[in-house]
């Protein structure tokens, strides 16, 4: 594959991910191929991992790794096998093998935020509330109740029963909206109510159903 080819194959995957344009995928792509590496400038979106711990745990800082992975593996390799080449040729433990392989797609753009390993986008949403878990639990775990928890969207069991934190498949008129994790966790007197919703197809549908749990579970609240 030629270097244009190959360049052309990455504005495509941050278009599909971001929903840009092809000229403001490109364009975004170019300002972090054209300045230095590490540059608050040439960095696409910053990684989850300070400079300081990423350096205490790897030996690297951003910036390093940025020449580092582009003069090993590349741009192209794809996460699976950077991760790897992380872990065998520098000797970094798994865990952080991975954290430097997700921080060097977010700076180079490969990755953007809330996107995961396989391409799909991942988001969570939490509320404070005043109520018995228990009660809110057996909500979740009844299928009509569920119904009147949740309206407008059908919520398919996808876990055993019992389990924490119940998974649903998500679907609605439109067809399937990936999976929703419900983590009900206890704060002090009151109950923590996390919604993650993962598989999404990208940003744009991250950044819809992030306003989407927000606005639930507010509703949700006053109720």
């Amino acid at each position: 594959m030629t270097t244009q080819e190959s360049f052309k194959k990455r504005v495509r995957a941050r278009m599909a991910a971001t929903g840009e344009k092809y000229g403001a995928a490109r364009r975004t792509l170019l300002a972090g191929a054209t300045t230095q590496p590490g540059a608050p400038g040439a960095w696409v979106s910053e990684p989850d991992v300070s400079e300081e711990a990423i350096r205490e745990n790897t030996g690297h800082g951003w910036d390093e790794w940025v020449t580092l992975v582009d003069a090993g593996p590349g741009r192209d390799a794809g996460h699976t096998a950077i991760a790897a080449w992380v872990a065998g040729e520098h000797g970094v433990p798994g865990w952080w093998a991975q954290s430097v392989t997700v921080g060097y797609e977010r700076i180079t753009g490969l990755r953007v935020p809330g996107q995961r390993p396989d391409g799909t986008f991942s988001v969570s949403r939490s509320r404070l509330f005043d109520v018995d878990p228990a009660e809110l639990r057996a909500l979740l775990d009844d299928d009509a109740a569920r119904a009147d928890l949740v309206p407008g969207l059908t919520l398919a069991p996808r876990s055993r029963p019992g389990v924490k934190s119940p998974r649903f498949g998500v679907s609605d008129d439109d067809g399937e909206h990936g999976v929703a994790m419900f983590s009900l966790d206890p704060a002090g007197t009151r109950l923590r109510l996390t919604v993650t919703h993962e598989r999404l197809g990208s940003a744009a549908a991250a950044e819809a159903w992030k306003a989407y749990w927000s606005d639930w579970l507010a509703a949700l609240a006053d109720a």
